[in-house]
This record gives structure tokens, C-alpha cells and sequence, in this order.
């Protein structure tokens, strides 16, 4: 089985990417779904006890967990300690599943894939891109975005260009869903061709 670790920027337009490989019957494991997942499960203490005061009703509170984050990297990296294992033992369970039920293809949907060194545990990266006017456009038009947060967000990321360079493939979504759909359409026929060569 080939995995793939799917990977963009903000605003990119990687989970409609990861929408596509989905709807051509390739298995996702969505890095973000399975941090809401935590959010309400097994991340809940840890994380109250590392930033008392962040659940609510049981579950984390994303703003308020988001304010006690808010300009201070060191918390980033409390928090990542906290998740990132919780999230590599959800994809082991979600790849071992994947190779049960017979996938030749797998695809690992992750945001930080290269900022996490996750880059190693995949066969094949994709990289989403889009021009960065749209991309601006896309991101604050976002309910609760602002400049500032956005270029916050940047500033963690890789920079676009160097996860472009980096890439076995690229989507390019500025040009319409059509083109980005025929475009993943076009890596699975050319990993499967390679692997029947």
C-alpha cells in the first residue's frame, strides 16, 4: 500500500483536494478531524491540565484554547506534545485498517506534514497550492479570521514555495475544482501505473 501524506498551506484548498481522493474511493485519515476527535475524548485532561480552564461542557474549547496559545510558541509545543502522539496512534489504527480492507492507496491528510518531520512516515507527498492573492481571499473570508491571526498562522507554517519544492506532486486549485479534480485523478492512475511497472 502507498501512502500519501497530503499536505498545503492555509487556505489552500486541501480538504476539497482530500474530498476528491475520497470520492475516488481512496481511504483518508483527516489530521484535523482526528484533533476535534481528541478535543472531545481522550485529549480533554491532558490539556485542561496543561492550560487549566480551556473545557467546556467536557470538551476543549477551541477559542479559549486559542487565547491561552495566543503569541506564546512554548504553549504550540506543550500542546503538540500533548496531541501529536494521540494523532500518530489514530493513523496507525486508520493504515492498519486501510491495508485489512485491501487499499493500495492511502492518503494522510496533514497540515504540518513537513513542520512535524511526518514527511519520513509517507511514500509520496502532495503538496496543495493556489496563487497567494487567492489564497489570502479564501482565508479572511473565514468567519473569526483577521490579519493578524492569518499571518500567525504563516508564521508556523513552511513557506508555500519550499513545500512546493519538496513535492512528488502539486495541486493547483486556483484553477477551478474541475482542474484540481482531474489533477488528483491524474496522480492515483500515475501511482498505480508505477506500481504495476
Amino acid at each position: 500500500m502507498k501512502i500519501i501524506g497530503l499536505t498545503g498551506s492555509i487556505g489552500m484548498g486541501k480538504s476539497t483536494t482530500a474530498g476528491f481522493f475520497a470520492a475516488a474511493g481512496i481511504p483518508v485519515h483527516d489530521a484535523d478531524a482526528a484533533v476535534h476527535a481528541l478535543y472531545r475524548g481522550r485529549a480533554v485532561a491532558p490539556v485542561e491540565a496543561a492550560f487549566p480552564g480551556v473545557t467546556v461542557d467536557g470538551a476543549i474549547d477551541r477559542a479559549r484554547l486559542s487565547r491561552a496559545l495566543s503569541g506564546k510558541p512554548e504553549n504550540f509545543r506543550r500542546l503538540e506534545a500533548i496531541v501529536h502522539p494521540l494523532v500518530f496512534e489514530e493513523r496507525q489504527s486508520f493504515l492498519e485498517k486501510a491495508a485489512a480492507d485491501g487499499a493500495d492507496i492511502a492518503v494522510l491528510d496533514t497540515p504540518l506534514l513537513f513542520e512535524t518531520g511526518s514527511e519520513k512516515d509517507v511514500d509520496i507527498v502532495v503538496v496543495v497550492t493556489c496563487d497567494p492573492a487567492i489564497q489570502r481571499e479564501r482565508v479572511l473570508s473565514r468567519p473569526e479570521m483577521t490579519v493578524e491571526k492569518f499571518e500567525g498562522i504563516l508564521k508556523r507554517q513552511l513557506p508555500d514555495g519550499e513545500k512546493r519544492a519538496r513535492a512528488d506532486y502539486i495541486v493547483d486549485t486556483g484553477h477551478g475544482l474541475d482542474d484540481a479534480r482531474q489533477a488528483v485523478f491524474a496522480i492515483i492512475a500515475d501511482i498505480r501505473g508505477k506500481g504495476q511497472s
